[in-house]
Parts: C-alpha cells; structure tokens; sequence
C-alpha cells in the first residue's frame, strides 16, 4: 500500500477537517500531548483545524496530509517566521499518525515531506518540541534530529501531572 503526503491549502481543508479531527483526538485521548489535554471534545479539534485557515491563507503556516488507502492517515505541520533574522528556520507542529497505521513508515514519509518542503521554501534549520521520554523523541532521533535542551514541567496532564519538554533541531 502506497503513501501518498499532499499539500492541503486553506481551500482544500474543510473537506479534510472530519477525518484531521478524528485523528488528532485519537491520537490526544491515546496519549499525545500536541498542546491538548483528554478527552478532546469533537468540537474543540474540528475548531482547531478551522483556526488554521488564517496562517495556511498567510502562508506562514503549511500544512501536509499523508493518505494511504484512500484514507487520511497522518498529518503535520510547518510554521514559517516571517521575521528578517529567521527566514532560514521553520518549526515542525503536530505530527500524527493513525495509531492502527504506525509502524509502517507513515511517520517517516511525513517527516521527508516535511523537510523537502522546508527545503523549497528556503528553510535549513528545523525545530521541534516533544515530550521527554516518549515514543516520539525516539522517532525525531532516529530521523537525526538532535537534542537542545529539557525544560521540566512544560506541560501537564489531565490530572495535573507535570512532563518534560526536549527541543531538537535538524540541519537540513
């Protein structure tokens, strides 16, 4: 089964904003941080995904979608600064993928995409933030991202538990 990871313009996403919040709360409610708390309510990720409208329209936000099967299986995101002085940077944001598809290189695709599309943009430095000690910062390591720094109890979760944040960055 092939991978296929597609730009979504700011057009292009009210048809895909069913399937985006589906995953995304799937991916909250199995013990993805990507700045929600659990349970998602259905209605707080559909307006997550229509807030993201303005900055895919601003182009300072892109937004990829990785399809398999004929089905959305996977997204991420690419903020670009505007600013003079970081031109050459972008963040990478809330990459997901469906927990039935993982393991299958997804998550991968994504990332390439991800960095080509940095690439073409102008952009050679990527960060990231993820929670220590998950699943992800294996996944951005093993992709060669590299550690800058922990920041203790960035976040917390749904009963008030207090995690770890790491910042990695990739030179493209």
């Amino acid at each position: 089964m092939a991978t296929t990871i597609l730009p979504v313009s700011a057009e292009g996403l009210d048809g895909l904003v069913p399937a985006l919040t589906e995953l995304l709360r799937e991916a909250v409610n199995g013990g993805a941080s990507l700045g929600f708390l659990p349970p998602v309510a259905l209605e707080e990720g559909r307006e997550y995904w229509l807030s993201v409208r303005r900055e895919l329209l601003a182009g300072t936000r892109l937004l990829l979608v990785a399809r398999r099967d004929g089905r959305v299986a996977g997204a991420g995101q690419l903020t670009l600064p505007v600013w003079p002085n970081a031109r050459h940077r972008a963040e990478v944001q809330k990459v997901f993928v469906d927990a039935g598809l993982r393991g299958r290189g997804i998550g991968r695709a994504l990332m390439s995409a991800i960095h080509d599309t940095a690439r073409i943009r102008g952009r050679s430095l990527l960060l990231l933030n993820t929670r220590h000690g998950g699943p992800a910062e294996r996944f951005y390591k093993t992709l060669g991202y590299r550690p800058v720094g922990v920041i203790p109890g960035y976040t917390v979760g749904p009963a008030g538990e207090s995690y770890d944040d790491l910042t990695l960055y990739y030179e493209l």
